[in-house]
């Protein structure tokens, strides 16, 4: 066989082979899209005529009326599944339509609000693309030929077609007359074809040649540039879509028909523990049954209400939901913050009224009393003295949560100082003495000379040195209190040390927790309010410093605030 004959025969294979992959690939993508946009502006067009669908609107001359300004058929569906109007049916032939309850798209549209199909019409006898949405009188409907969505595909199909013939006759001519200068241009454009066909997009004929060939490989440029930049808006897409559901807080699991996750962001693997790559069994999701009977139902097609349940430390709200072509989302939100605020919202109710309580019976209690002449004057006294303790007790506690709320809610910031750490801590021990004398306690003093100075709001250490001194003395039956101030390498540590019953292990994590008592009754009776440490906390915080605490049984309890060496503004 001669070359020009080994030339046109090759050329015409590949240029065939390239063609019908062109064909197919731009055919297929560019009917799936054209069928896709028709799907959305039918769906616009039926909201409209939603929209306009009232109670006081003739369903029959709606359709008509939007039939004739849209083109297309228009179909009114009431709730039972009965046409209440169509504009290519007349009104006195709506009654003997069919039941329409039974059309997929009617249904989808009342189960998910829209929905769609391509089947044959039983009304018109013909294939019709419907797309249906939900409407407050019933549902919308409206249908197009689906053989009009086929006109841009196939004029895209012969114009390529046309193309390729008139190539193929350019390729097979120039092969006749011009062997050794064709050969060499035809091989690159079969090797740029097959690279083409077999997903390559980057690949481009560089011909210099003139005439048909260097007109079959501009139109080969041309489309390889065409199906690039078609791959690239696709994959632009698909990355919005991806980063769109790695930037939610929430998490979100798709799973496929085959029960397989392909797609899970960042916040679901974080919550649910995964580790796996893409794509990956449903059954390496946690083993919770709670989980997986939500996520057993979406894929069965039923989709369920949002579902609490506790993975570890977490409290997750679990809601799945089936995807229209198979498969289901699995959406996962963390509220373990919510309940542990719910939880700590009751408990200082709770210790409110509790810490309230007592003072309150008692000034009702002796307040009743006193409204009995008889009282004698010594036992008035004792009642006064019982109600004006309550009530100073009372003012107490209201004090310290007023304290605690406008420093956690921000309302307060320090204004740092360079202060004396002894003059300060003079300060803060002068109406703690009768307490201490009543006690026969010694109060001593403890201050390393490089930690003469620090910097904090006056008024915060001084509440803070208040609050850990009048601790110490009221849980120290004998012995000393010590007030400290040392230098740390990250700051200066002002504490206070006791000889008391100290604290058991178990309790001392919790001691700067609000309300929290290691002893409740003793620490009631000695007319500690339960706040205390926890505003000593916060005003360390505030300084960004931190509290420290350490204690042993019936030896005695340290703690100690450290401020930072520079404290923020």
């Amino acid at each position: 066989m001669s070359l020009a004959q080994r030339l046109l025969l090759g050329s015409l294979a590949l240029l065939l082979i390239f063609i019908v992959a062109v064909v197919a690939l731009s055919g297929n993508r560019l009917t799936d899209q054209v069928e896709r946009l028709t799907i959305e502006r039918l769906e616009r067009d039926a909201r409209m005529v939603a929209l306009d669908w009232s109670p006081d609107v003739d369903p029959d001359a709606l359709a008509d009326t939007a039939g004739a300004l849209l083109g297309m058929r228009v179909t009114l569906i009431g709730l039972d599944g009965r046409v209440l109007g169509d504009s290519e049916a007349p009104l006195s032939q709506l009654p003997a339509l069919e039941n329409h309850l039974g059309r997929p798209e009617v249904r989808e549209a009342l189960g998910r609000g829209v929905g769609w199909s391509r089947r044959a019409s039983t009304s018109v006898g013909r294939d019709q693309l419907y797309v249906a949405v939900r409407a407050p009188g019933g549902v919308a409907r409206v249908s197009i030929d689906p053989g009009n969505l086929e006109v841009v595909p196939r004029r895209a199909q012969r114009s390529v077609l046309t193309a390729a013939i008139i190539s193929i006759i350019a390729v097979a001519f120039l092969a006749l007359l011009f062997v050794r200068g064709v050969a060499r241009p035809l091989t690159e454009l079969r090797d740029v074809a097959q690279a083409l066909a077999g997903g390559d997009l980057t690949r481009r004929p560089a011909l210099t040649a003139t005439g048909e060939v260097g007109d079959l490989g501009a139109a080969i440029h041309r489309m390889a540039e065409q199906l690039d930049s078609r791959m690239r808006e696709l994959q632009a897409e698909e990355g919005l879509l991806a980063a769109t559901i790695d930037s939610l807080s929430e998490g979100v699991v798709i799973v496929d028909e085959r029960r397989r996750v392909v797609r899970a962001n960042d916040a679901a693997r974080r919550l649910l523990g995964l580790e796996e790559s893409i794509p990956f069994s449903a059954e390496r999701l946690p083993r919770d049954r709670q989980l997986r009977d939500a996520l057993g139902d979406a894929l069965a097609g039923s989709g369920t209400e949002e579902t609490e349940l506790l993975l570890g430390t977490r409290v997750l709200l679990v809601r799945a939901e089936p995807l229209g072509r198979g498969g289901a989302v699995l959406t996962v939100r963390d509220v373990t913050a919510a309940r542990r605020l719910e939880a700590t919202r009751r408990d200082f109710v709770a210790n409110v009224s509790h810490e309230l309580k007592t003072p309150l019976t008692v000034i009702g209690g002796f307040a009743e009393t006193l409204h009995d002449d008889d009282v004698e004057p010594e036992q008035r006294r004792r009642f006064a003295d019982a109600i004006q303790s309550s009530a100073q007790r009372m003012q107490r506690v209201v004090d310290d949560l007023l304290d605690l709320s406008r420093i956690e809610s921000g309302g307060w910031r320090p204004s740092p100082a360079t202060l004396d750490v002894a003059a300060a801590i003079g300060d803060a021990l002068v109406p703690c003495r009768p307490a201490a004398e009543r006690r026969g306690l010694a109060l001593e003093v403890e201050i390393t000379p490089d930690a003469s100075t620090v910097v904090a709001d006056p008024t915060a250490l001084r509440q803070i040195l208040g609050n850990l001194i009048d601790n110490a003395i009221r849980h120290t039956a004998r012995g000393r209190v010590t007030v400290f101030a040392e230098r740390l390498a990250d700051g200066i540590r002002i504490g206070v040390r006791d000889t008391g019953a100290g604290i058991a292990p178990e309790h001392l994590p919790r001691i700067f927790e609000r309300f929290y008592r290691a002893d409740a009754a003793r620490s009631r009776e000695a007319g500690g309010t339960g706040l205390g440490l926890a505003i000593v906390k916060h005003l360390a915080e505030a300084h960004g410093g931190r509290v420290e605490a350490d204690s042993v049984p019936n030896r005695g309890t340290t703690v100690a605030v450290v401020f930072p060496s520079v404290t923020p503004a």
